[in-house]
């Protein structure tokens, strides 16, 4: 189930391409690249977590080697893992991104569209 971030910038992106919202896109450009700052630090981060699945050194026993393979999957692992944390945030920053493209995209249609909307109301 996604969370609501995620939900959110979908459903912008959504609005987007049926052209009910639209961005300026010099307006947006900073938030833009606020936005692919952050995605690039975390790709960078995820080309680097191979080193979080080696397992710590605490003792060569049952219980020491059991508690270094814990270590080991819930950094590099699935479901809630460090590694998999980073693999979300990326997704939510690539689904914003697309998002305001989306929106950036629409801008001079939804302007249009809402001028002639208003025509004739003053």
């Amino acid at each position: 189930m996604p969370n609501s971030s995620y939900a959110d910038a979908a459903a912008f992106r959504a609005a987007a391409a049926k052209g009910q919202v639209g961005v300026d896109p010099d307006a947006a450009q900073a938030v833009l690249n606020k936005i692919r700052t952050g995605k690039d630090a975390v790709a960078a981060l995820l080309d680097n977590t191979g080193f979080l699945a080696v397992s710590p050194k605490l003792g060569a026993n049952p219980v020491g080697e059991a508690i270094a393979n814990k270590f080991a999957e819930r950094a590099a692992g699935m479901n809630d893992s460090y590694a998999q944390a980073l693999r979300n945030l990326y997704t939510q920053y690539d689904e914003a991104e697309r998002a305001i493209l989306e929106a950036m995209s629409r801008y001079d249609d939804f302007d249009t569209s809402t001028a002639q909307s208003l025509t004739g109301q003053l």
